[in-house]
């Protein structure tokens, strides 16, 4: 899979009302491999290398949901570390449920949150590292604990992957559509997950976690009402 190349015409921008606006990256189809391999430094038992086809383009969010954009859909704000430009912080899985029901009645779209495959094919953006910048990180790639940060940063500041898509590694966690299950071990299509679970999966490590929790192949679970100040999500939304 070749790295796509971001045009203007591969953005959307939605106007939510006061200079609010949400930016979505138009994500093409293709195949990737999904996980890690056994050998690889830091895999985990639930990392089950696997190969993934989506067939269907779908948008993504450019940046992770902030703070200003969920103050105007829900008219609150519930974060913990407060700031407009702060990922929303403190969002349960149900909370993030509530937020696009009342998004897509307000703008007329149909967003959601992104499957996990989805996610990760994001995440990597034609990449086969550890990280979608390499094996190798330091605290100016991302906000994870090593950096000493403590806290969520601005969105957008560190430098995006090569989808044009910020924040895939650390600041906050960010849920998926999908409950926590092991990987079948064969090539799947548009995978959505078990039908039923425990915990909702959650991706992209954050400012409270190590950096190798912030892997592109790292997934982690917390139940669908679990909120801490170290989970938010992003937006995704079919074509």
């Amino acid at each position: 899979m070749m790295a796509q190349e971001i045009k203007p015409t591969n953005l959307e921008l939605i106007d939510l009302g006061k200079n609010v606006k949400l930016e979505m990256v138009l994500i093409q189809p293709g195949t990737f491999k999904m996980g890690s391999k056994k050998n690889d430094k830091d895999h985990r038992e639930d990392e089950t290398l696997h190969e993934v086809t989506l067939t269907k383009p779908f948008y993504l969010g450019k940046y992770e949901v902030t703070q200003e954009q969920w103050e105007a859909v829900m008219g609150d704000n519930p974060s913990f570390a407060k700031g407009a430009k702060l990922p929303a912080n403190g969002i349960s899985w149900d909370k993030c449920g509530e937020f696009v029901k009342k998004l897509n009645a307000k703008t007329n779209h149909v967003f959601r949150l992104p499957t996990e495959a989805e996610w990760e094919y994001a995440c990597r953006a034609g990449t086969t590292t550890a990280y979608s910048f390499g094996d190798e990180i330091t605290p100016k790639d991302f906000n994870y604990d090593e950096s000493k940060i403590g806290k969520p940063v601005v969105i957008g500041s560190y430098k995006p992957n090569a989808f044009g898509l910020y924040d895939m590694h650390g600041n906050v966690w960010e849920w998926c559509e999908d409950w926590h299950g092991y990987y079948p071990a064969g090539p799947v299509t548009d995978p959505k997950g078990p039908a039923t679970g425990e915990y909702r999966i959650i991706r992209s490590g954050s400012f409270y976690f190590s950096g190798t929790m912030a892997r592109s192949a790292t997934r982690y679970g917390y139940s669908p009402t679990d909120k801490y100040s170290f989970i938010g999500f992003r937006l995704a939304k079919s074509k």
